[in-house]
């Protein structure tokens, strides 16, 4: 693998966009928006996606009921709310590629360094995950951490990582809500965006893993996986 920060960090979704375009921020005279896509998996769940794109490469089509394929990175950004920082994820198109027939449409490589302590767990019905943050370097010194979650065998594998340690994962961009509890004892409902991990593995040398290939294989009909 020729390993960079370009290939390092490779997502492709194809969905259907189910709110407004919001401005999110300006770069330099460049305005961006944000939306969400619904992305269905195989099981006729669907995982309600952000996704944040350039004004250059937006289109009149990218409006609420339109479909689009896009091409890009899952990154994080820190928002201040009420006084705390809070890890906040988006996928950031970068291309606008043609819809391809079949393809998995929602898929993602990331290859980066553990940087917190894997949770081990099993749930009430024995079955074992574990929950994983990974760095992953983007250009101009800076990072993504990407929370990320294994299933069974995968999970028995990272619970044994260390921080530091090197990893590449392929797998799916799901969207899970869940109850967090106020000062005032209520409860809101929020929602958190994590890779669901289908293939993993951790190496020092490059030629171990070609992210370029695995995303190919991934992207592919054939490999379609899904963990419910």
């Amino acid at each position: 693998m020729n390993y960079n920060t370009e290939k390092n960090n490779k997502v492709y979704l194809y969905g259907e966009i189910v709110s407004e375009a919001k401005f999110s921020h300006e770069v330099y005279g460049e305005g961006f928006y944000e939306f969400f896509v619904k992305v269905m998996r195989l099981s006729g769940q669907a995982d309600i996606l952000p996704v944040t794109v350039s004004e250059r490469i937006m289109t009149p089509e990218m409006k609420v009921g339109e479909m689009i394929s896009a091409l890009g990175q899952f990154r994080s950004y820190n928002k201040l709310e009420n006084g705390r920082s809070r890890l906040m994820l988006t996928v950031f198109v970068r291309e606008l590629p043609e819809i391809q027939p079949g393809k998995n449409p929602n898929s993602i490589v990331l290859s980066g360094y553990i940087c917190k302590p894997p949770v081990y767990r099993t749930t009430p019905f024995n079955r074992e995950i574990a929950d994983l943050l990974i760095a992953v370097n983007r250009s101009y010194n800076k990072s993504d951490y990407i929370p990320a979650i294994a299933w069974g065998r995968n999970a028995r594998f990272v619970r044994n990582l260390s921080v530091g340690d090197r990893v590449a994962v392929s797998g799916r961009i799901q969207s899970r809500e869940y109850q967090k509890k106020q000062e005032d004892e209520s409860f809101v409902t929020m929602t958190a965006y994590e890779v669901s991990i289908s293939k993993l593995a951790a190496f020092d040398d490059d030629s171990q893993f070609d992210i370029d290939e695995e995303f190919e294989l991934y992207s592919s009909p054939k490999t379609y996986e899904t963990n419910e």
